[in-house]
This record gives structure tokens, sequence and C-alpha cells, in this order.
């Protein structure tokens, strides 16, 4: 394969094999590869990539210091990361050492035909960024092994008619087990998540003070926190029961209520204020959030 200076397009389970120097894959459409197989100067190894595959990687005897929010926690177990098609992967240093563990890598064509096919859309953690990786315990490191075994013998063994309800069984197996664990990992690092909330509405309360133009949108909250979209909806859902954009809402009714109660402004102002283009939309919202408008809500304090 030819090398380039940009990032490497991988389309298949064949492109990821010769990309790591590895012999060709014994499925067409998927394979589980241990990351002491892979070739120590393959372009892989070079390059960015972007995979138009899914990739699911568990990294073995991960040692350093790991930072969620403003806190680093030492980790010294196993890590988990997630590729959905066309997504970049990751770009390594220099001189970086492979880690131990290996990667499951199945193409989008492997799933139609399954519920699986529509239903993975539903897994955000496939969106998360890289530095929001799974972090597992010894146990749960060992369940995931289990799996990959499992899969990795079906298609070793004779393809029969069961084979790929069999992997794709596994695969929603793993899948799920990813959610219980990343549920675990919003609940045992509470005290960064509470460091990132308190960051959170900080940001919002500055917005609404600032008056700035426009709503505040999740992407710019994600952004200005340094977490992805979906990991900060999420992270909420755990914690709160809403994801970022019924946050932001339940926030902009908030505020919409201690102005209605406060100030004389008339209820286009305060829709301008706090960043709505159209006053009709901020009485909308309100009216679904309260089931009353903010004139009969304003009256109610009168």
């Amino acid at each position: 394969m030819k090398k380039t200076q940009g990032p490497v397009i991988l389309n298949s389970i064949a492109d990821m094999h010769r990309a790591m120097q590895i012999k060709e894959p014994e499925h067409p459409l998927i394979s589980i590869v241990n990351f002491s197989d892979v070739g120590q100067h393959s372009e892989i190894m070079q390059h960015g990539l972007v995979l138009n595959v899914y990739m699911i990687a568990l990294k073995k005897d991960f040692k350093g210091k790991v930072k969620y929010g403003q806190n680093f926690y030492d980790f010294d177990e196993g890590m988990m990361s997630f590729i959905a098609p066309g997504q970049i992967c990751y770009q390594n240093e220099p001189g970086y050492d492979p880690l131990a563990g290996s990667m499951l890598i199945f193409h989008p064509d492997f799933l139609r035909g399954y519920a699986l096919d529509k239903n993975i859309k539903s897994f955000e953690y496939f969106s998360y960024a890289n530095n929001e990786a799974l972090y597992l315990s010894k146990k749960e490191e060992l369940m995931i092994e289990n799996i990959f075994a499992s899969i990795a013998q079906e298609y070793h063994n004779n393809i029969d008619s069961f084979s790929q309800d069999v992997i794709i069984s596994n695969i929603e197996l793993l899948l799920n087990y990813s959610n219980r664990f990343y549920n675990r990992q919003f609940i045992t690092r509470k005290n960064a998540n509470n460091d990132l909330l308190t960051r959170l509405e900080n940001l919002l309360e500055n917005h609404f003070k600032s008056e700035a133009s426009g709503l505040p949108t999740v992407k710019h909250l994600a952004d200005s926190l340094n977490v992805s979209s979906s990991y900060l909806s999420d992270m909420l859902r755990t914690h709160t029961g809403q994801n970022a954009q019924q946050h932001i809402h339940n926030k902009l009714i908030e505020k919409a209520k201690e102005v209605l109660t406060t100030t004389p402004l008339s209820v286009s102002e305060i829709a301008y204020r706090l960043g709505f283009e159209y006053p009709q939309s901020f009485s909308k919202l309100f009216k679904t959030k309260t089931n009353i408008s903010p004139l009969e809500y304003r009256k109610l304090f009168n």
C-alpha cells in the first residue's frame, strides 16, 4: 500500500490487515487482531486512519495517569475504545510502543439483515473522543476477553448457517456490557463528573450573564469542556436523568422564570436576551416545559 502524508483510508477488513502487515483475514467481513502481531513500521503505526469499518479495541496493561475533568487518576488495567465507520481513528507518535491486547473489526455489511444494523447507532460511545475511553477492572477485562475469544473461535471453525447469528449475538453482548461498564464509570468517577457539572453550570451562567447572541448549543458547551457531545449527554443522563439538550432547555426555562418575575421586560425582550431568534420559539418552549405561557406565569407572581 502506497504511503501518503495524510490519513490512510481503509475500506475493508482486508485493507486493515494489509495496513497492519499481517496475514489475510479468515473472514472477509470480521476479524480479531492481536496488537502484538501488528507490524512495528506499518502505515497504521505512522499515520492517522479513517476507518470505514467498526473497531472495538481492548488495550491491556495500560500504565499511566488518565485525566478526567481537571483531575488525574492512576490506572494500570485495561481500557476500551470504540470507532464507527467514517471516523478518524488515531495518529501515533514516533517511537510508539504497542500495547498488549486485541481489536475486533467488522464491516457494516456483516450486520445487514440484523436488528443490530440499526440498533448499533444507539450506542453513543462510538461517538466519544479518544480521551473518553472505557477503563476496565480486571474482572470486566476478563469478561470482554472471553467474548472476543468466543467470536474468534466461531469464525475460526467451519462456517455454517448459524455462525453469523452466533457472532452477532456475541457482538450485541459485548456492546451491552460496554454500556453497563460505561454507566459504572460515570458513577465511580463521581468527583470528576461533579467537576464537569460545575464547569457546565458556570458556562451556562456566564452565557446568560453576557447576553451572548444565540442559544447555547450542546456542541459549543462540549467543546468548551473538552469532551464530546455524546459523552456529555450520557454523563448528564446518568447523573440527572436528562441529556445535554434537555439540560440546556431546563436552564433556559429557569432563567426565563427568574427574568419574568424580577423585571418588567416584555416576552420578546426576554426571548432575545436568552438567545432566541424568534419570540414565538421561546414561548413555545416555555409552554411545553411549564404548560402555561410566559405571560400567564408572570401573572401568577403579580
